[in-house]
């Protein structure tokens, strides 16, 4: 499954980049972090590898990142790996006429299970949704300071 998410960030892209290019900044919009781990490599450059530790009530998920380019401030890109479930993440920055940063996400996500490819058949909305939740969640945090930490 692949889609394509779009949003607009009324800052420069400077500021963008400096505010996601920090593993602090991680749990002020990515819901569900509880934890990072620095497996391996240089954090955010070619080949480093993350442990992100997610709780969404009774469910665990730990994720494994893997950083596949990094080309800041113009593109981030990165896998995301996990139980039954790859997620291939290409995501763009670019500068518009106003001196805003639009932000592009491509993602591919392949099943490595049988449980995850019919979730993805039956539910493909979900893990979109999801995508834009967390660009939502930046943009609010990058623009207006606020962390979803707030609303906890």
């Amino acid at each position: 499954m692949q889609y394509t998410t779009e949003i607009l960030i009324k800052k420069p892209i400077s500021e963008v980049i400096n505010k996601l290019d920090s593993i602090d900044n991680l749990k002020h919009w990515q819901d569900g972090l509880v934890s990072t781990e620095h497996i391996s490599g240089i954090p955010s450059e070619l080949g480093a590898k993350m442990k992100l530790n997610f709780s969404f009530g009774k469910r665990q998920l730990v994720v494994i990142e893997t950083v596949t380019k990094q080309n800041f401030p113009n593109e981030y890109h990165a896998s995301y790996t996990t139980e039954g479930v790859r997620n291939i993440q290409e995501n763009y920055f670019n500068t518009t006429e106003d001196n805003y940063t639009k932000w592009t996400s491509k993602n591919e996500y392949q099943p490595t299970s049988f449980r995850m490819s019919a979730m993805l058949f039956f539910m493909p909305g979900a893990f979109k949704k999801q995508t834009e939740t967390y660009l939502k969640n930046f943009k609010n945090f990058v623009e207006n300071g606020i962390s979803i930490l707030q609303s906890a």
